[in-house]
């Protein structure tokens, strides 16, 4: 059984090689992160197994991938990338890497949330062109923060807030316990939380779920933090809010396009923090994430 990372960068090439075992399914690495979809077929040559970090395959492209047979995405947002309900009936498996930076993407959250505490990239902007800023900062501790989804990442981020010093409440859509962390209705977390940090998978049901109505249900100057997918929130509504004040300042590490277009309203705005879909991009996960890909490679190869 042969597989091709399509899309690999130097790094994850690098930890790729270091990490394949002897006797491991056959996997050629494409060392070009900047492929495009069309080129699926050609780079697979009839291999059964794409490995894709973040490069679309639409189900017309994957219906001339005739011998593909399982792709292994890099992560946990497929969905973003490819349609696995379109691919499972063309017979090819969409498979799912979870849990692999959930420190990392926890870690950048709380940098997200600090920054629009205290503003630090708007005073070093503004230090560089000659502006002396020294807005009034938001202090954290003692402060409420809401987390919308629990899953790894947002046990991690109780985690951090919790030792500086932090209330945290959460909501998840199935029933969770967690020590110091107070589970409590989506309505309730939107008017307390002085801080709201979103962790959800996206899927139809989350699709948009942070709509108009809960961006307006939230506490006047309220932080809002995305890690998790950009089509969660209703872009439009969280633009005005960020303009009226209601959101005093959001930490933006996904889009719904991506990469973000210069010219795009979210970049004209002061009160905005903006990473390159990032917060995952750390030694330590890719070590993780392409260690879970292999053995998803060796599974399929034995044919587990």
């Amino acid at each position: 059984m042969r597989g091709v990372f399509v899309d690999a960068n130097d790094s994850l090439a690098v930890i790729f090689e270091r990490l394949e075992q002897p006797g491991d399914p056959k996997v050629r690495i494409n060392r070009d992160p900047d492929i495009t979809s069309d080129q699926y077929p050609a780079l697979l040559d009839g291999a059964e197994i794409a490995v894709v970090d973040h490069t679309a395959l639409p189900t017309e492209i994957a219906k001339k991938c005739t011998e593909l047979k399982h792709v292994v995405f890099l992560g946990t947002g497929a969905r973003s990338y490819m349609n696995p309900e379109e691919l499972a009936e063309l017979g090819i498996e969409v498979h799912l890497i979870k849990g692999y930076g959930d420190t990392a993407v926890a870690e950048c959250a709380i940098a997200l949330m600090w920054e629009g505490a205290r503003g630090l990239a708007s005073m070093d902007r503004g230090i560089r062109a000659g502006n002396w800023l020294r807005d009034d900062a938001m202090q954290l501790t003692g402060k409420t923060l809401g987390l919308i989804g629990y899953g790894g990442i947002a046990a991690e981020v109780a985690r951090i807030a919790l030792g500086s010093g932090m209330r945290v409440i959460a909501w998840n859509r199935s029933p969770k316990k967690h020590p110091k962390v107070e589970f409590v209705e989506l309505d309730e977390l939107l008017s307390e939380s002085d801080v709201i940090s979103i962790h959800l998978l996206l899927n139809d049901e989350t699709r948009g779920m942070v709509s108009r109505a809960c961006i307006e249900a939230m506490k006047l100057g309220v932080i809002l933090v995305n890690t998790a997918r950009g089509a969660i929130v209703d872009e439009e509504a969280m633009i005005e809010a960020l303009k009226s004040g209601q959101i005093r300042h959001a930490g933006l590490d996904v889009f719904n396009i991506e990469p973000l277009p210069a010219d795009h309203p979210l970049t004209k705005l002061p009160n905005v923090t903006l990473s390159a879909h990032s917060a995952f991009r750390t030694p330590e996960a890719s070590e993780n994430l392409i260690g879970a890909a292999l053995e998803h490679c060796r599974r399929i190869a034995k044919g587990k």
